[in-house]
């Protein structure tokens, strides 16, 4: 994404919707079209002219040109035909049938359209030229009960509206993965996706219903005789794309998949994530070295642009709109180099909060166990344990160990009740019994009225 411009915005829904109109998918060869439709004929029979028109996502215009090609080929035929004009059917003929099974040896996609890679960029591009700058108002609402340092907010504000890659780092349980969870909510407004791309003969499905979450059903009306313009239903108008990965992410994945038995292409996580957030957690644990997996991210990050490969051995260049949050235990200087370092743009280091701030993570953490907040079990927490064991103050830990006293109480069939006693024993089954050290500084502080 261009430094100049702003991802996390509000695009105008009137603006987005007039690029969203019938271009009658002309540089989409006909002949892989009439494939397509053939394909769509083959798997159901008879169809009526609107639903070929609804199932390609094409105007009926467009639907009654390829549907006369394949009639002069004696591909298709209409066995039955209604009194009004659009009222009429089509059927393979057993020549179509047999163009039907050639086409599905080449390619076995049987849904709308594809838009050309040239629709496709050119859409990503307008979409992001909608787009609002996030404001204060918008962020605050996104981190809620967040528990952080009112001053770190413009910061974060900034950092979101610089398209730029974000880097969170530091200790593990420091609430980075929760600060990055708040964050997407900062995305606001809709945008089109394609069903899927057409690269020279090739398809390449985008859409993908866990990542992209429809809003609004496109489609033709039925049995519509009118010729006038419709909303293209080749794309689809969904929330804006939030990708998350952790350990699990390869290279391999950042890459066009290819299934030889359909001889299809599935894009990438981040070129599902355009216009959207794709969030990297846990970097440095993946199964790739962090090295090899940042390098792969020099380009894209640097020209707003990536580069795929087909099995064919030709390269894509699609566009890459993505504000690309990473989350790692390792500090900027071990993890790149500086020309790496310059490109991840905004770098935060998210470590222990403050005592006070800490109490605040105590009392939510009871609110959502169900306890009531005891000052002295809660002063045993803070001033005691953490102290004696060497532990940071990090947000993860008051829910981890009060859930085990929720968890010890459902057992029992008792109303949760939050003591030093039960604070002590959680603290041990969270940090482990082996930790000797740490056990003997827990017992330097146990006092009489703390045994059980």
């Amino acid at each position: 994404m261009n430094a100049e411009a702003t991802l996390l915005r509000t695009p105008d829904p009137t603006a987005l919707r007039t690029t969203r109109r019938h271009s009658d998918a002309e540089e989409v060869p006909d002949a892989f079209l009439m494939e397509l439709l053939a394909r769509h004929l083959f798997r159901v029979g008879k169809l009526p002219l609107f639903q070929i028109a609804q199932r390609m996502g094409l105007s009926r215009q467009r639907a009654e040109v390829l549907l006369a090609h394949m009639r002069d080929l004696h591909w298709v035929e209409i066995p039955h035909r209604g009194e009004f004009e659009g009222d009429v059917s089509y059927c393979l003929t057993d020549t179509g049938r047999k163009q039907a099974s050639l086409a599905f040896e080449k390619c076995q996609y049987v849904g709308p359209a594809p838009v050309t890679l040239h629709e496709y960029a050119s859409t990503v591009r307008d979409q992001r030229a909608h787009l609002s700058p996030t404001t204060a108002t918008q962020l605050h609402a996104a981190i809620g009960d967040l528990v952080i340092e009112e001053s770190l907010l413009p910061s974060l504000g900034s950092a979101l509206n610089s398209g730029k890659a974000i880097y969170f780092y530091g200790p593990s349980g420091s609430g980075k993965t929760y600060l990055a969870e708040h964050l997407v909510k900062t995305l606001q407004g809709h945008i089109w996706v394609p069903h899927a791309i057409y690269v020279d003969g090739d398809v390449i499905r985008v859409f993908d219903p866990r990542i992209h979450r429809a809003v609004e059903s496109v489609a033709l009306p039925e049995r519509g005789l009118s010729r006038g313009a419709a909303s293209d239903a080749r794309w689809v108008r969904a929330e804006r794309p939030v990708v998350i990965t952790g350990g699990e992410l390869t290279l391999q994945m950042l890459e066009l998949e290819f299934d030889a038995v359909s001889r299809l292409y599935v894009a990438p996580a981040q070129m599902k994530a355009n216009n959207g957030i794709f969030v990297i957690d846990d970097l440095g644990r993946q199964r790739v070295g962090a090295r090899e997996l940042l390098n792969r991210w020099i380009v894209p990050l640097d020209r707003n642009v990536d580069y795929l490969g087909l099995h064919t051995g030709a390269k894509l260049k699609v566009p890459f709109d993505v504000t690309v949050i990473f989350l790692s235990n390792l500090a900027p200087e071990d993890l790149t180099d500086p020309a790496f370092s310059r490109r991840l743009g905004y770098k935060f280091l998210i470590g222990e909060v403050s005592n006070t701030a800490y109490r605040e993570v105590v009392a939510q953490a009871c609110a959502r166990v169900g306890v009531t907040c005891d000052t002295e079990a809660v002063d045993f927490l803070v001033e005691q344990l953490h102290p004696a064991s060497g532990q940071a103050y990090l947000p993860c830990i008051p829910f981890d160990v009060i859930s085990k006293i929720g968890d010890r109480a459902r057992y029992l069939g008792e109303t949760p009740r939050l003591s030093p006693a039960l604070i002590e024993w959680a603290w041990r089954l969270y940090f482990g019994v082996s930790d000797q050290a740490q056990q003997q500084a827990i017992q330097t502080i146990k006092t009489g009225e703390y045994q059980k």
